[in-house]
C-alpha cells in the first residue's frame, strides 16, 4: 500500500517505534530508524527490516535534544532515501518526581526530547512533503497529553503541548494532501513503563507481574497492556490513502482511561 514511500521514525530502535517501522516496512516503505541502544542490537534490528521484507532500512544515531543533529537527520534521509514521506515522533523520555523536586536538567531533556524535537523534524520534513503533496505525521503523544497523574510534570507538559503542534500542523496543511495527527497509548508494555512496573511491586511488596497488574487496575478499564502491533496497524491506517481526511485527532488507545 505504501511501496516507494519513505519513513522516518523516531525512538524506533525498541518498543513502539521500533514495531511500527517493522509495519510499515511491510507495507514497502523505505526505513530511517533514529534512537538509542546498543549498536550491535541496533544493527541487528536494521539488518533484519532490510533483509525481511526487501526494502531500504538505515540508522541515524541523532541525540534529538540538539537541533543541529535533528537537521542532519533530516537531510541525510533526503540525501539517501529520497526524503521524508512518513515522520513519526515517537521518541519519550519519562522522569517521575514531584514538582518542587523536579530535577530542572530532566525537565529540559524531556522537552527537548518529547516536544522540541517534534517541532524541528516537522518543520524541515515539511517543504519536502508539500513539494510532493503528500505526507503523513504522526505523533506518538500519550493519554497523558489528554490526562495528568502525578508526579509527571514534565511528561504530561509535553504531551500536551505535543497534542496542541499536531493541531497546528494539520490546520496549516488542511487541503494540501498532508496529514498530521497524534496517538494517545494508554499503558502499553515496552521498556519506558518497566520502571513504573518495578516501582509498583516495590512499593505493594508484590511481584513485578502483580505490580503490572496494580498499575492497570488503577487507570485502565480493560485490566490489559495495548500491544505495540496494535498500534503499529493504527499507524499504518493513517498513511492510508482511507484516513486522507483524517487530521488534526488525538486518538486515544487506552483501554477506556480516558472515557472515565
Amino acid at each position: 500500500m505504501l511501496h516507494g514511500k519513505v519513513a522516518l521514525l523516531t525512538g524506533s530502535t525498541s518498543g513502539i517505534g521500533l514495531g511500527v517501522a517493522r509495519a510499515l516496512a511491510a507495507q514497502g516503505c523505505a526505513i530511517m530508524l533514529n534512537g538509542m541502544g546498543d549498536a550491535s542490537q541496533i544493527e541487528q534490528a536494521r539488518a533484519a527490516l532490510a533483509a525481511e521484507y526487501g526494502v531500504e532500512a538505515r540508522f541515524h544515531g541523532a541525540d534529538l535534544r540538539h537541533p543541529d543533529e535533528i537537521a542532519d537527520l533530516v537531510a541525510t534521509v533526503e540525501r539517501e532515501l529520497g526524503g521524508v514521506d512518513i515522520l513519526m515522533n515517537n521518541a519519550g523520555q519519562q522522569h517521575t518526581a514531584s514538582v518542587e523536586s523536579f530535577p530542572p536538567e530532566r525537565w529540559d531533556s524531556i522537552l527537548a526530547v518529547n516536544l522540541s524535537a517534534a517541532f524541528h523534524t516537522t518543520r524541515l520534513a515539511l517543504p519536502g512533503m508539500r513539494a510532493k503533496g503528500w505526507g503523513r505525521i504522526v505523533n506518538t503523544s500519550s493519554v497523558h497529553g489528554l490526562v495528568a497523574s502525578l508526579h509527571k510534570a514534565a511528561y504530561v507538559a509535553a504531551k500536551h503541548g505535543l497534542i496542541g503542534l499536531t493541531k497546528v500542523v494539520a490546520l496549516e496543511t488542511a487541503g494540501s494532501g498532508i496529514t498530521c495527527n497524534a496517538i494517545c497509548p494508554g499503558w502499553t508494555r515496552t521498556e519506558l513503563i518497566e520502571p513504573q512496573i518495578a516501582a509498583r511491586a516495590e512499593q505493594l511488596g508484590v511481584s513485578f507481574e502483580e505490580g503490572g497488574r496494580a498499575l492497570l487496575a488503577e487507570k485502565q478499564p480493560s485490566r490489559q497492556f495495548v500491544e505495540v502491533a496494535h498500534l503499529a496497524a493504527l499507524v499504518v491506517f493513517l498513511c492510508s490513502d482511507a484516513a486522507r481526511q483524517l487530521t488534526g485527532a488525538a486518538l486515544p488507545v487506552d483501554g477506556g482511561w480516558t472515557a472515565q
